[in-house]
């Protein structure tokens, strides 16, 4: 196998192979080149190493446990099933991995306003709070869609102290909130720092984001080879953007004993404007900010995408899942909303853990393949998320009654 995970990749300019880049007006040139240098400092400084650690241990709650599901194990027969444990992370999901990092970076460069995107509401909330343990001020652009179904995230960033703003134009959900908030960026980038939420968008965005979030692999790595004594043989993750799976897939790419796949959202089937499976109806295009896989009408035009779980319910997927789908290193199927909601139940059933919806489409990969591998395999999901979120619009879905 090609050194896939060396350090050149990205390249100076932010391009994995022909994808990722910098596609954005000249306002936002500066200051990305000027976030792009100061990260490259703060990865290279040992005290922002040290005090990222702190957080992350101290705060956040790292690491996270490397758990056997021996019931789910059990019950699918086959292969012996790890669930990586960010739904136990102080937030309730992987993105405060990204957040404080990226808090730290913005008060390195002396900004004392955050602004952030959301669509399932945990990167909001994970910004809300980074926002107000460092007391900078804090906007959350949500599409108002979201904003429905998410209610309980939006409430959580109000109590935080952050101010969230509805975005009602469009289809009201990820895209157009990463939309909006590039504008307030752009309209007030001497004081404020743009924290996006995932492996996406202009460099150094892409890069950046994932080297916060590899250490979900890299603690990954340490647990399966203390409790097996071997690496495993698939990695399974949901992708929306892609930042908690290319976290946990990154520090394992040059193993090629180990298989990972790619969960993308399949909604309610591959047709036009029913699903956000980039790879499966997407083609190469740019959207806000980068050169990726795309769901686009023959004009070029963004077309309308549906999942039963608002993080994944986006047009375009990170640059770097691109590269390495076009390396054949990770395979990317889907799962679509009926058997992420299955999954969603039966691993709380058996295993007393509400994954997110999110989280859930892995789950529901892992229940698909398991069976059909050798009992003495070993997989790694990553539970991204917990699914509190989650409950109000399940139940609604799978038509749970309250006792009389």
């Amino acid at each position: 196998m090609s050194s896939i995970a060396n350090a050149s990749l990205p390249d100076a300019l932010g391009h994995f192979g022909p994808y990722g880049g910098r596609f954005v007006p000249e306002t936002l040139m500066h200051p990305l080149q000027e976030l792009e240098a100061e990260y490259f400092r703060a990865r290279q400084d040992a005290g922002f190493q040290r005090e990222l650690s702190y957080y992350l241990r101290e705060f956040c709650g790292r690491p996270t446990p490397l758990y056997f599901a021996e019931r789910l194990t059990r019950e699918l027969g086959g292969a012996k099933i790890y669930l990586k444990r960010e739904d136990l992370l102080h937030t309730g999901a992987h993105k405060i991995n990204n957040a404080i990092g990226q808090a730290l970076v913005a008060r390195r460069m002396g900004k004392s306003r955050v602004i952030a995107e959301t669509g399932a509401g945990q990167h909001g909330v994970a910004t809300a709070t980074v926002a107000a343990m460092f007391g900078l001020k804090c906007v959350i652009y949500m599409g108002a869609v979201d904003c429905e179904r998410q209610a309980l995230n939006v409430y959580r960033m109000k109590m935080l102290g952050a101010e969230v703003m509805p975005v009602h134009a469009g289809q009201k959900t990820l895209k157009e909130a990463i939309n909006e908030a590039m504008r307030d960026w752009v309209t007030n980038v001497r004081t404020t720092h743009y924290i996006l939420g995932t492996a996406y968008g202009a460099h150094p965005y892409p890069v950046m984001v994932r080297n916060f979030q590899r250490v979900i692999g890299d603690e990954a790595r340490r647990q399966i080879l203390e409790k097996e004594e071997r690496l495993p043989d698939l990695l399974v993750a949901c992708v929306g953007g892609g930042s908690n799976a290319i976290g946990l897939f990154y520090p394992f790419l040059e193993d090629a004993g180990v298989k990972m796949v790619g969960v993308e959202a399949g909604g309610l089937g591959i047709r036009p404007e029913q699903h956000a499976a980039r790879f499966q109806g997407g083609s190469l295009g740019v959207l806000q900010g980068t050169r990726s896989y795309i769901l686009q009408d023959e004009n070029g035009q963004i077309q309308l995408t549906h999942s039963v779980s608002a993080g994944l319910d986006y047009a375009a997927v990170g640059p770097e899942h691109a590269w390495l789908r076009d390396q054949n290193r990770v395979e990317y199927t889907y799962a679509k909303d009926d058997a992420a909601l299955e999954a969603f139940m039966k691993l709380g059933r058996l295993e007393g853990i509400i994954p997110a919806l999110e989280s859930a489409h892995a789950v529901a990969e892992v229940i698909e393949r398991a069976p059909g591998m050798n009992k003495d395999s070993l997989i790694v999901v990553n539970l991204s998320g917990r699914g509190d979120k989650d409950v109000a619009q399940v139940v609604d879905k799978v038509g749970l009654q309250m006792p009389k």
